[in-house]
Parts: C-alpha cells; structure tokens; sequence
C-alpha cells in the first residue's frame, strides 16, 4: 500500500472539532425552514456533534496505539478467519450510513494477531467517511503491513442507505466487495476455502 492521504500511519489524530459542527447543524437546520430555537431541536446540534464524533472516530485512532504489541510468535500456519463483524460506516458521497459484516482471513507467517485487534481494525477504518471499495483495501492492507502474512481475504457485505432511501430506493439490494492479497489471490484453492467458510 502506497504511502498516500488514506493511510493511517500518515494521519494526524486530532480530536473532532464539535464546536465547528454545532454551528453548521445550526445552519442546516435554518435551511431546512425549521428553528433551531423551538423545544425539540434547541440541543440537536449538540446532540449531533457528540454522534459525529462518535461515529467518526477512526479519524482519531492511532493504528499502533490500536495494535498495542498484540502480535504474538505461533508456530500455525493454518487459514485464520474471523466472520460476521457487524460494522456501521458513514458514506461520503451522501452523508447517509452504510452497514453489515465483514469477514477477515489472514495466512499466518509466524505470526497471528489477538482476536480483538480484528474488529477494532475494521471499526477504525468504518468510522470514517467512506465508500465500501476503499474499505475494502483498507482492511486488507493494514493487516498484510502489520503482520506480513502470506495472505489476506476480506470480503464486506453491506447495505447503503442512499441506495435504500433516496435515489434509486431499492430497499433489500445489497453491495459485496472483497480484496484478496498474498495467497489468496494466487491460491484458487485458498481463496474458495475462505468463500466456502463464510457462506
């Protein structure tokens, strides 16, 4: 993975700027033809901004500090899978959320992660804007770059909410993405059994 604006050893983690998103809610709400100052919207843009920084805060997450030394020296060479990690993400075309699961394998090359670092890396890649393709890659990458296994299968399944409520309105389609390194891409055989375990 190239050294560019989405990777995550590049980024700066700074804090959300709450403040600056109260006063464009506020805004938004004004032009939505409705008064900011009436009972039930008076804390909305508070209430907004705290669920912004909330769901965006993979922006704020240092992948080291993520990782936190759990790398572990195992003598197993066998696929790794964790299935089913249910993820929300937030599209940046429309603002709109994106959800669903996401399944990780990885081939281990001396080296396997802690069980939990898996759905952190993929909740800190979701809480971002994103589009489902680039997260894909994300995922991916991160895990081939932190571990250098002999491989790496992400496969995501989700569905959009600008897809389901607006545009073209098709309520039960959904989207599947993968990215295959390593052995996964060169390896038929190991690829199929990654398919074939989460499905």
């Amino acid at each position: 993975m190239s050294k560019t604006e989405d990777d995550p050893t590049e980024m700066e983690y700074t804090p959300i700027d709450k403040k600056k998103i109260v006063e464009a809610v506020s805004k938004m709400l004004l032009a939505f033809g409705e008064n900011p100052q009436r009972e039930g919207l008076i804390r909305t843009p508070h209430r907004v901004a705290n669920a912004y920084g909330e769901i965006l805060e993979g922006y704020t997450i240092d992948p080291i500090k993520l990782i936190n030394g759990a790398l572990f020296t195992v003598d197993y060479d066998e696929m790794v899978v964790v299935k089913d990690i249910e993820f929300f993400s937030l599209c940046e075309h429309h603002l709109l959320p994106f959800f669903g699961r996401a399944h990780v394998a990885y081939l281990p090359h001396n080296k396997v992660i802690g069980l939990s670092k898996i759905p952190r890396i993929v909740d800190m890649f979701a809480h971002r804007l994103q589009v489902q393709e680039r997260l894909t890659q994300q995922i991916a990458h991160f895990i081939q770059e932190t571990i250098n296994p002999l491989g790496v299968g992400v496969v995501i399944e989700a569905q959009h909410l600008c897809m389901m409520m607006r545009g073209i309105k098709k309520e039960q389609a959904s989207m599947t993405t993968s990215a295959m390194l390593g052995g996964f891409r060169t390896r038929l055989e190991t690829r199929m059994e990654f398919l074939n375990m989460i499905h």
